[in-house]
């Protein structure tokens, strides 16, 4: 008998562990006891408009718990001087038949960041059931590599043969054509984006931002979700993007930009 008792008290102790520890499955539906469906991993598409500009890049997420992801970004847009207008001349040239292209006058490069981040959102409390909408933050940090791109304008300049038609001349700024660089009467327009290409310069920074997160059907495959916050890039010197001279006005070039930004993510889970 004692024999017996001995077997089975091995028996039940043997079989504790297995009877509290809980196997959650990836993927698994488990609302019937309050957990919902558990995902390892997030991919998600970012879709961003920002108060001096837009970026386009992608997240990849590792979800730690109900109420955390941790995540890291890889971004890409452009950054704009506040004081950029765009304007156009409406002229045609009589060489070439072609009409102008609208330009942005004392602009001198545009500025093209691209981020690298490392970050995490959190829910403030326990995410709605099936298709509810979970509100949370988000915020994250990296560093960035700003590319400086020449602005360049169709300038209409005099026959230096002598002659009496003038031509048009693909230039960017310089000390030496800032009198007519900057003077609107001789610009016939921009001379497109892909113009200066191969001359692109490097300037290294950092970028920050934070914000709340608001995610519907938390529990889905599918993200859809929505950022509204704010962030900030800081350069290690003022990024030259409009050309500081009297006849730009308060063209004054900054190392740091403040935006607001929007940010749609689509994507999913697994």
């Amino acid at each position: 008998m004692g024999k017996i008792l001995l077997f089975l008290a091995i028996v039940a102790i043997a079989a504790l562990p297995a009877q509290a520890q809980e196997v959650i499955l990836s993927g698994q539906n488990y609302y019937d006891n309050q957990k919902g469906i558990v995902y390892n991993k997030e991919f998600s598409i970012n879709f961003k408009l920002h108060t001096n500009g837009y970026a386009l890049g992608m997240d990849f997420g590792t979800l730690k718990s109900f109420y955390r992801t941790q995540f890291w970004s890889v971004e890409i847009g452009e950054l704009k001087s506040p004081k950029e207008f765009r304007q156009s001349a409406e002229l045609r040239n009589p060489a070439t038949n072609q009409l102008s292209r609208a330009f942005i006058f004392g602009k001198q490069n545009n500025f093209i960041p691209i981020r690298i981040g490392f970050g995490e959102k959190r829910y403030f409390s326990e995410k709605a059931k099936r298709r509810g909408l979970a509100i949370g933050a988000s915020y994250a940090l990296g560093p960035s590599l700003g590319l400086l791109k020449p602005y360049y304008l169709d300038l209409i300049r005099d026959n230096s043969d002598g002659g009496t038609q003038d031509f048009i001349s693909s230039e960017r700024f310089s000390e030496a054509n800032d009198s007519i660089f900057l003077d609107v009467y001789k610009i016939f327009g921009s001379s497109g984006f892909t113009k200066g290409l191969d001359e692109i310069s490097l300037l290294p920074g950092g970028h920050a931002k934070l914000a709340l997160h608001f995610d519907w059907g938390a529990f889905d495959e599918f993200v859809k979700a929505l950022d509204v916050g704010l962030m900030v890039d800081f350069y290690f010197k003022r990024v030259p993007i409009m050309v500081e001279s009297p006849r730009v006005e308060n063209a004054e070039n900054t190392p740091i930009f403040i935006n607001l930004f929007l940010n749609l993510q689509l994507g999913k889970r697994w």
